[in-house]
């Protein structure tokens, strides 16, 4: 799995300033909520999963003559159908059928009653399967079948629910969703996915044995979130755990930077989480106090690029941008910032050499892509731009912004043909 992440849920405020925890505590109810809803999607899906599984009993004198090793006849045993609607055929039972009744009804309601009887048999017949699942969950993960992977990640912890190896995998696995979502446009559903990420992380960094990978898949999880504290501490029990000679080495190298480049400031903490929250010019003032204090550090002057290009104040952006990039930016995020405020200065040559740029860097970013085609309707470039928004539904056929743009261009495109 690829270590991917967004923002952070219930991240807290490192202030007492009122405004600031007011907007915190109307966040975190908004996320309780998000909580809820999709335990109440996990209800509907696991009814939907079972719907096709039927229960058996092997204590018929014909059934007795032909029972499988390891059945208990005293108990009722799960049976995967083709199809929730078709009718169970007795002859058609096999081990295979079993097997597969026993693994969902594990992966979605691994307390039953029974789940340990059906433990025991898979174990015994498969002995192996435990490392099967998460090598197949891995592989589905990496072509982007999230709720395949999901399933058989369940399936893997229901059989085996002492073992950490699913739990850190579902965490990486929603990181990577959430990123796609983010990166497409569709923000609201990338908070849920980092939602989930983080609720297995909190599962994984409170078993009673530590699990090493925990700490430092979870550490990346918060720097990416921007909370450096969370990285510090977790970094440095990871530190204390584990032999893995170059995980040490990178996580030594990022405290060393954190530390010598005022990452561990409270005004950057407060900066950011202010422009993420909707207080800007909160923001901006508390980024503004950091590069007066840490000039050189690049971020800084992302922030107050950032700021600035929600206040819509794009030359401030353009500036703030540039000194980014002139002390050591390097990502896609920072071309893409800067394009949007030249864009709205009608500085389209200069925007479009910033997003080409960007995009050689993340060739696969659907939120850059969908910008390319922007600027190319902006430009008078219909057929170009049209190709660039069918292009970003190619990677997230899901994407709401592409998808409005199509509209749009189809819209303008029969305008133009009468």
């Amino acid at each position: 799995m690829i270590d991917k992440s967004r923002r952070e849920p219930g991240m807290k405020p490192p202030s007492r300033d009122k405004s600031r925890l007011g907007a915190v505590q109307k966040k975190l109810r908004a996320e309780n909520a998000d909580i809820t809803s999709l335990a109440e999607q996990f209800e509907v899906r696991k009814k939907s999963a079972l719907s096709s599984v039927v229960f058996i009993r092997f204590d018929s004198k014909d059934a007795q003559k032909h029972l499988p090793q390891g059945i208990d006849p005293s108990i009722p045993y799960p049976v995967q159908l083709q199809a929730p609607s078709v009718k169970l055929n007795p002859a058609q039972i096999t081990s295979e059928s079993l097997l597969t009744g026993m693994l969902r009804v594990l992966a979605w309601d691994s307390g039953s009653a029974n789940a340990g009887a059906y433990r025991d048999y898979v174990k015994s017949v498969r002995p192996q399967l435990f490392e099967e699942l998460i090598a197949a969950g891995i592989q589905k993960a990496e072509e982007k079948e999230w709720g395949i992977a999901e399933e058989i990640f369940f399936a893997a912890s229901g059989l085996d629910p002492t073992r950490p190896e699913p739990f850190i995998n579902l965490a990486l696995m929603h990181e990577e969703h959430a990123k796609q979502l983010t990166d497409s446009g569709n923000e609201a559903d990338g908070e849920k996915e980092d939602m989930l990420a983080y609720k297995y992380y909190q599962h994984l960094l409170g078993i009673a044995e530590a699990f090493p990978p925990a700490y430092y898949h979870a550490a990346f999880f918060f720097l990416r979130k921007h909370n450096y504290d969370k990285t510090v501490a977790l970094l440095t029990s990871y530190i204390g755990m584990s032999d893995d000679e170059d995980r040490i080495k990178k996580a030594k190298s990022i405290l060393e930077k954190l530390s010598s480049m005022g990452y561990l400031d409270t005004l950057f903490k407060e900066a950011y989480d202010f422009i993420q929250m909707g207080e800007e010019e909160k923001g901006l003032a508390r980024a503004t106090q950091f590069v007066e204090k840490y000039p050189d550090v690049w971020n800084g002057w992302f922030l107050v690029g950032w700021a600035n290009r929600r206040l819509g104040r794009w030359e401030d952006g353009v500036q703030a941008f540039s000194r980014a990039i002139e002390k050591g930016a390097e990502g896609a995020d920072v071309y893409n910032e800067l394009s949007i405020c030249e864009m709205e200065l009608g500085n389209l040559e200069h925007a479009r050499a910033n997003l080409e740029r960007a995009l050689r860097i993340e060739p696969e970013n659907v939120k850059i892509i969908v910008n390319l085609g922007v600027l190319a309707y902006r430009q008078g470039r219909i057929l170009e731009a049209e190709g660039f928004f069918k292009a970003a539904i190619e990677f997230e056929p899901e994407d709401k912004i592409a998808r409005e743009w199509l509209k749009k261009l189809d819209s303008t495109l029969e305008k133009n043909a009468d």
